[in-house]
């Protein structure tokens, strides 16, 4: 099984297990989009990209404000040495803080993107409610 056709499958999985959080995913352009149900905010997508050698993924957390982003980047940096799969970057095009992860094919297994997407629930559930204190944004959207 291809590491597309092991993710789709995964996927699918997931949508359809009424005890997972994932509450929609659908294919745009090749690249997989699920929604999970989250407490600190209502939902985060995750987009998963397969590659030849690797799968990426990434959720939106945050705009990038334009008042203090240094202070909320250092925040991202220390919170990236508690991070396994995931890490915080800045988007080029939009400047918005992201959670991003890449899992090379040769390990990518079922458990592997149950991690993966558990690291990205945990760590938006642990990051946001601080982040978005920290900051004083009012309205993000996942």
């Amino acid at each position: 099984m291809s590491g597309s056709e092991l993710l789709t499958d995964v996927i699918r999985g997931w949508v359809a297990d009424p005890s997972s959080a994932v509450e929609y995913a659908e294919e745009v352009e090749g690249r997989w989009a699920i929604r999970v149900r989250q407490e600190a905010r209502p939902y985060t997508t995750v987009w998963w990209t397969p590659g030849e050698r690797s799968i990426r993924f990434e959720a939106y957390v945050l705009p990038l404000p334009s008042d203090t982003p240094a202070a909320m980047l250092y925040q991202c940096l220390v919170r990236n040495r508690d991070t396994w799969r995931v890490r915080f970057a800045v988007d080029r095009r939009e400047g918005a803080v992201l959670l991003v992860g890449r899992i090379p094919v040769e390990c990518l297994t079922r458990d592997e993107l149950e991690l993966a997407l558990g690291e990205v629930y945990e760590t938006i559930e642990v990051a946001y409610p601080s982040l978005v204190r920290l900051f004083g944004e009012r309205e993000t959207s996942p």
